[in-house]
């Protein structure tokens, strides 16, 4: 049994990812919205409910937290009460609270968790992380990388104002959104030492969350990373840059190519990737598109179901959920204060 807390976008999405991928499973959803899709509301192994509390008599084993930001950790701490396993998706909280708590029940009750940073299952970042691992470029002296989007693309159908990414008080906000440039580098170079960040309001935007942030991280490794989110930008627009002492390794959005320069052979060559597929370009997916780039989706709950199964460390555990949360956390606070940012071990 599969609980599902929260029905928005990406809520519809797992719903309709578990039905595809895992047969004999009953999904108990927990929502308050009026308008549910018909194929979910009409589907005779899915039960909706309107309390948490009604959903969890139904004793549930597995959880997934989609709903906003701002309210993922409290709705954690009643599942890891009740011995539920988690899936939560990205960011972990918009803030540091109740986190120890949930920690201490996760340790307690012996869960399985996993962050929902789909870009660790996404082709050219998984590739990437693989020529890091094997020292292709030798070692890593700095990174850039680069998100650009245009929120009110997100989700066209409904009005940006109103969505949680707008909006402080739900957990929003450009840094905490788009967290996934600052997890996967966590994820290729480890722990981050000190940040020092420009984030805020700066657009024409009708938000009251960060809609950019412009940051340099030091890693633990001594690798110097340049980070620069925003919500204003057409067109959409994705990279990074991995420079190294015996060379560099390039991605973008637009031609989706994992490219390495070897320094001795002065020359680029292209990796191959298999599988790969391009990012949208838009807010709408739809078709073919949506099926290659939902692939990743897919990925990422296989993975959590199998650890789940066999009682093991997920990819994307709550331990490195929080470091990536605090790395977050600290680009906010070192530009409302204005001084680089130590983050404590």
């Amino acid at each position: 049994k599969i609980l599902i807390v929260g029905l928005g976008s990406i809520g519809v999405r797992h719903v309709k990812n578990i039905l595809a991928c895992f047969s004999n499973t009953e999904i108990i959803i927990y929502s308050k919205r009026t308008k549910i899709p018909a194929e979910i509301k009409k589907n005779d192994n899915i039960i909706i409910f309107d309390s948490l509390q009604k959903c969890l008599k139904e004793q549930p084993n597995i959880g997934f937290i989609t709903n906003e930001s701002a309210f993922h950790v409290p709705t954690a701490i009643k599942l890891a009460k009740n011995g539920i396993d988690l899936f939560i998706e990205k960011p972990l909280s918009d803030s540091s609270r109740g986190i120890n708590e949930l920690k201490k029940y996760i340790k307690k009750n012996k869960l399985i968790t996993q962050i929902g940073c789909n870009f660790r299952f996404f082709p050219p970042i998984k590739k990437i992380k693989s020529l890091i691992d094997a020292k292709k470029i030798g070692r890593v002296i700095s990174v850039q990388v680069e998100n650009n989007s245009y929120l009110p693309d997100y989700h066209p159908w409904e009005d940006y104002r109103k969505s949680y990414a707008a909006r402080k008080d739900l957990g929003g906000g450009s840094v905490l959104t788009q967290i996934h440039e600052i997890d996967y580098l966590y994820w290729l170079f480890g722990d981050v030492k000190r940040v020092s960040s420009f984030t805020g309001k700066y657009s024409d935007l009708e938000v009251s969350a960060d809609d950019m942030s412009t940051s340099l991280v030091e890693f633990d490794k001594g690798v110097i990373g340049q980070i620069h989110i925003s919500y204003f930008q057409r067109p959409y627009y994705r990279s990074c840059k991995i420079k190294g002492t015996k060379g560099v390794i390039e991605w973008n959005s637009l031609d989706n190519n994992v490219n390495i320069f070897n320094m001795k052979q002065k020359k680029w060559k292209k990796v191959n990737i298999k599988n790969n597929y391009k990012l949208i370009t838009g807010g709408v997916t739809t078709g073919q598109t949506d099926k290659k780039l939902n692939q990743m989706y897919i990925e990422e709950i296989k993975h959590f179901m199998n650890c789940v199964k066999n009682r093991k460390s997920t990819i994307n555990d709550i331990i490195q959920g929080e470091q990536t949360l605090k790395i977050a956390l600290a680009m906010k606070e070192s530009s409302r204060k204005r001084r680089i940012v130590i983050l404590k071990k």
